[in-house]
């Protein structure tokens, strides 16, 4: 780092350090690059602090205080099963997120990566400030990795206060509801309205489209729903949220359905309707870059702006709001600003999973996706009943869905329903990715028993040669 006349002068700048931040950082430095991350907030980002991962610990949490409320199947009788939530939020900030942020900041350091922690703002296009709490310094950059993620979208007359929260409200609850109210069918909702519903809440979900989940097919969602529903979960769908009467001790939400007018009281309501890029509070109109009316940077298939110098990944750029979204945007950048000239984004093997109970996944093209692009395809759907795993694990809800094209087998897509859907699409992933086929996936030995069996048996079926089915 050198000092100028009146900036500092780096080299490659990261602002942000979530899953697209800190993997941008770490895989520049590797590349060669002397690199500054800046982080206004804790290290690795809302997906580390106050997103998938505490989710997924509360998620995993509440499964285990459900599987014992409801054991005597297997023949294990629990007496006096109760929780202290109190400990339970202990275990997943300590255990859970402080681990794995104090680690993610170890590997910066390790990989020599300069952390600068104050907010930024653009000053131009090769000049940024960086705002701290005792004044601010002034810094010249030769490139730019914008990765500073999204935030939830606050709707008015539902602002965050009181009894209205968000999900990171949601996550840091000091007790459990006896009633909630979940605005919002999406994957966040339906996440963090099975946490609740497993620790006993009385869960309400008010969605205005006419299905909770709209990114799956409907076989698939109406598994995850009859789940919930089991458990207690009401769902109202095609109905709008209309006021909240928003006290300190509860909060009753007014909502329109069928054309009528409708009330329901709960202890907090969570407002889950979709996250904003946080790309307003940069200055990015001083720099020239291209910024839509949903507030989305315009990249190209390399990540780069309309500047030759400044990249943008994750949440701030099109595409699903993904963590491994952002994670091989950032790899993608790191890699063209070091001199690559194959680097490219490629979607098609993009997963979306959605750790609902039990898990969503799906890769590549649907069936109408892929009939639309002109293939002729094939449909090949492999009930989890029928594997040994699955059973011996007492989660037989679901199944494989494979994509193929008639003419050649080679895979083109999956939708899977079903316990460790979300390990279980990283072959399917890893297939398409190299345009394997039906046939490959059968001539690869799958363990005996494992769910991952349940792949080679739909590719079989995609085949016409099943055997388990």
């Amino acid at each position: 780092m050198v000092v100028g006349s009146f900036v500092e002068e780096l080299d490659t700048i990261v602002i942000g350090s979530g899953p697209g931040g800190y993997v941008a950082a770490i895989r520049a430095a590797q590349l060669g690059q002397d690199v500054t991350i800046i982080e206004k907030g804790n290290i690795g980002g809302v997906c580390l602090n106050v997103g998938c991962i505490p989710s997924k610990a509360l998620i995993n949490a509440s499964q285990q205080y459900q599987n014992s409320l409801d054991s005597t199947l297997l023949g294990i009788h629990t007496k006096d099963t109760s929780i202290n939530f109190e400990e339970t939020q202990s275990w997943k900030d300590k255990h859970v997120v402080s681990a794995l942020t104090t680690g993610v900041e170890m590997l910066l350091k390790k990989n020599k990566v300069n952390i600068l922690k104050g907010e930024a703002y653009f000053v131009d296009g090769e000049t940024i400030r960086v705002i701290q709490e005792n004044g601010g310094q002034t810094y010249s950059f030769n490139n730019a990795i914008i990765a500073t993620g999204s935030r939830p979208i606050e709707i008015k007359g539902f602002e965050f206060e009181n009894r209205v929260i968000d999900s990171t409200g949601a996550l840091n609850l000091e007790e459990i509801p006896k009633r909630l109210t979940v605005i919002g069918g999406g994957y966040i909702g339906m996440e963090l309205a099975g946490v609740y519903a497993n620790f006993g809440t009385e869960v309400t979900v008010i969605e205005a489209s006419p299905q909770i989940l709209p990114g799956f097919a409907k076989d698939m969602v109406k598994i995850v729903q009859d789940d919930l529903e089991k458990k207690g979960v009401t769902f109202i769908t095609e109905a709008m949220a209309k006021s909240v009467n928003n006290l300190k001790t509860k909060a009753t939400v007014t909502y329109e359905v069928d054309g009528k007018e409708e009330k329901v009281d709960s202890d907090y309501v969570l407002v889950s309707v979709g996250r904003r890029p946080n790309t307003d509070e940069l200055g990015l109109e001083l720099t020239g870059v291209k910024v839509d009316d949903k507030g989305l940077i315009e990249v190209d298939e390399q990540c780069r702006t309309n500047k030759a110098n400044i990249y943008a990944i994750g949440d701030i750029v099109a595409g699903p709001a993904l963590a491994h979204k952002a994670s091989y945007e950032a790899k993608v950048a790191a890699e063209v600003i070091s001199g690559s000239k194959g680097a490219a984004v490629d979607y098609l093997a993009m997963p979306e999973v959605t750790f609902t109970d039990p898990e969503l996944a799906q890769v590549g093209y649907t069936k109408k996706e892929a009939e639309e692009l002109g293939y002729e395809v094939k449909e090949s759907k492999f009930p989890l009943a029928a594997n040994g795993r699955a059973l011996s694990l007492n989660k037989t809800e679901g199944f494989i869905r494979l994509i193929t094209e008639k003419a050649t087998s080679a895979l083109l897509g999956a939708q899977v329903v079903g316990v460790s859907a979300s390990d279980i699409i990283a072959e399917i992933g890893l297939a398409i990715e190299n345009g394997l086929t039906a046939e490959d996936i059968t001539l690869t030995v799958h363990s005996h028993p494992s769910l991952g069996e349940s792949v080679m048996d739909a590719a079989e079926l995609a085949l016409g040669m099943p055997i388990h089915i």
